[in-house]
């Protein structure tokens, strides 16, 4: 209940965060039922999972990382908002054991037809390459396979036209799915059909991951910038200027409590996403409070409705791509 509740609202969201948002096969997302296994790159730490749970229809359950579920209180919201721990090496061999636990889950998930996203290269880092992959994506799949599930994996590979910018473009190519019946060795030699359903993804993940240089703007801006007519600027620059003038205040506030705690790194974008989707409600009920009092009407309660459009009308007119 509550993650379909938070879904509505974070979509709307979404749509702020994301100045635009490109599939190349929109009806994948709107249609697409399980048992279905994610297989997605990862270049913008928990972001990357919240936008496309927000696009698919049906729910996602997704492989977090163990340490964030760091007592019983967190790991029972995470488990809310259908989050799955998978643990590494580095975060102690005695909570390896748990990572059974979470492929049992998926097996279980699969059966009832469900859809898991896992980040196949495991580590995220921003930039626009695409990195080995783990062989947690292929161990899962095989895992179904040898129950007798008919699942799918379906590469996605997500691009961002910044890793810094609020209002950024988005590109999402899905691939070909991949299936027990396209793999040429079979169960009798585990170790060569695991290395064949990981060569298979990465090889579908390498024509969807853009292979962009962290330097070269002008690439950058030749794939991800979308023009914007003359009329939709001349149309919007006033909503969009008081858009910037009544959010500014929140955004930097933000912005300046992540750089005090070191978190812009690879996490900045997703920090701040949140951070901002906590706190709006209660920035949009301070403008209320503060309109009500000046105006004593009930215009206060429109704030709720403009607040949101003209942050969305300044998105559109702003800068797309890092300088």
């Amino acid at each position: 209940m509550l993650y379909n509740f938070v879904k509505i609202f974070a979509r709307l969201a979404i749509r702020i965060c994301c100045r635009d948002i490109k599939l190349n096969n929109k009806w994948l997302f709107y249609k697409c039922k399980g048992p279905l296994l994610l297989a997605v790159n990862h270049p913008n730490s928990f972001l990357d999972a919240i936008i496309l749970c927000t696009l698919f229809n049906e729910p996602i359950y997704s492989l977090a990382r163990g340490d964030a579920f760091k007592g019983k209180l967190i790991s029972r919201i995470l488990a809310a908002f259908k989050m799955l721990p998978v643990y590494r090496a580095s975060e102690g061999v005695e909570n390896l054991e748990d990572n059974y636990k979470t492929f049992n889950d998926c097996s279980e998930i699969f059966k009832q037809n469900g859809i898991v996203l896992i980040f196949s290269e495991g580590k995220c880092i921003n930039e626009w390459h695409l990195r080995p992959l783990k062989k947690g994506t292929a161990r899962l799949a095989i895992a179904a396979w040898q129950q007798n599930v008919p699942l799918r994996i379906l590469p996605i590979g997500i691009n961002y036209s910044s890793f810094n910018l609020f209002g950024k473009n988005v590109h999402i190519n899905t691939g070909k799915p991949i299936e027990y019946k396209n793999m040429v060795n079979n169960f009798t030699d585990n170790g060569r059909l695991l290395n064949e359903v990981t060569n298979s993804v990465q090889m579908e993940l390498q024509n969807l991951v853009y292979e962009i240089d962290l330097n070269d703007k002008q690439q950058l801006a030749g794939i991800f910038y979308v023009p914007v007519n003359i009329f939709k600027k001349l149309l919007l620059v006033i909503p969009a200027a008081a858009g910037w003038l009544v959010h500014y205040p929140l955004y930097f506030a933000v912005k300046k409590f992540i750089e005090k705690k070191g978190l812009h790194s690879d996490h900045h974008d997703a920090v701040m996403f949140c951070l901002l989707f906590l706190l709006y409600p209660f920035y949009l009920a301070g403008w209320a409070l503060v309109l009500y009092i000046l105006l004593a009407d009930y215009w206060w309660a429109l704030s709720f409705i403009i607040w949101p459009f003209i942050a969305w009308c300044y998105v559109q007119v702003k800068q797309q791509t890092d300088k």
